[in-house]
């Protein structure tokens, strides 16, 4: 069984699923970092110099390859889950768990952040317009089978809920 650990972005989705990782004794990957390695460039790159919708298609082919049973954890960007059929496919194949947190904690979290991202740009960094496409993407990440406050995990209640639910069989 996949874990697919998927939010907005700052929402703390590789911190997340590294622990759970750890705790559950899972190989864990993080999808932006496999597709940075697998394209030789980072993802503000991929954006500015072959478009967002290159990136969109490449993180799709890359999401299908994690088609097998191996039980792992895997972190996606924000956005995998809106484009495509990749949320679908993501239930399919294993278990979307959403990496809940309000707009004005995000633009905080995404204020301080030392990683560039390219949609910030495009969208702006502030609570309303972060509100705006947080609400446009809840209608991908409302669809996961379960929901967690990103404001208070208890990553051993957490792990043993997932062990007991999905990975117990």
């Amino acid at each position: 069984m996949k874990l697919f650990v998927i939010g907005y972005m700052g929402s703390g989705k590789t911190t997340l699923a590294k622990k759970l990782a750890t705790k559950m004794d899972l190989p864990f990957t993080d999808l932006d970092q496999c597709l940075e390695q697998k394209l030789k460039q980072n993802i503000p790159g991929i954006f500015s110099e072959k478009g967002e919708l290159f990136f969109r298609k490449k993180e799709r082919e890359l999401l299908h390859t994690f088609n097998n049973n191996t039980p792992e954890i895997i972190s996606t960007g924000g956005g995998t889950p809106c484009y495509y059929d990749n949320m679908e496919w993501m239930k399919t194949h294993g278990v979307t768990l959403y990496l809940k947190l309000p707009p004005k904690a995000l633009a905080k979290r995404l204020q301080e952040s030392k990683i560039q991202r390219p949609l910030l740009e495009k969208i702006g960094n502030n609570i309303a317009s972060i509100e705006q496409h947080l609400s446009e993407r809840e209608v991908f990440y409302n669809q996961a089978e379960m929901i967690v406050s990103g404001l208070s995990v208890d990553i051993n209640a957490l792990a043993a809920l997932l062990r007991s639910r999905f990975f117990m069989q």
